[in-house]
């Protein structure tokens, strides 16, 4: 998925798309509302690209695990956040069978269901092209070195004044 400009501000509601850099702050729209606001640097901001899942092996980035989350719902929505809470855990062992259940808590579960509902509803996880490998140039043989030996000039002397 691509998330670069999706952000998550600490201690507001849902998720915001950044428009600007200001002085001070960056510019903010948030998704549901389309109200835009300004986050200071005091706020702790996220970036949805840089926030991953605790697993048991490796953490898994959360793009990862909205693509598994989008092939199992075939696009659609998922599992309403405010369901049982054996529910949810449940439902995201099945999405995630090794997440580590002592790092994620209930509450980052309710909290990646809803951003996945809302980014599903604003059709935003699309998911990202593989790159192409560049083709590669045809090999460029370089000339032999001539065989003839460059003469040195010496350094010109510099004439004294007299």
């Amino acid at each position: 998925m691509i998330l670069k400009d999706i952000l998550a501000i600490s201690g507001e509601p849902g998720l915001f798309r950044f428009i600007a850099q200001g002085k001070n702050a960056i510019i903010v729209e948030h998704l549901e509302t389309g109200r835009r606001s300004s986050a200071f640097s005091s706020a702790k901001v996220s970036s949805l690209e840089d926030i991953s899942i605790f697993t048991e092996d490796e953490d898994i980035p959360l793009g990862k695990v909205f693509d598994k989350i989008f092939e199992k719902e075939n696009g659609g929505p998922t599992v309403d956040p405010k369901a049982a809470v054996n529910d949810l855990k449940k439902y995201f062992e099945e999405i995630v069978p090794d997440y580590s259940k002592d790092k994620v808590y209930v509450s980052d579960i309710k909290k990646l269901f809803h951003w996945y509902n809302i980014l599903q509803k604003k059709d935003l996880l699309i998911k990202e092209e593989p790159e192409a490998t560049p083709e590669v140039a045809p090999e460029i043989k370089e000339a032999p070195v001539s065989e003839k030996k460059i003469k040195k000039s010496a350094p010109k002397k510099k004439k004294s004044a007299e």
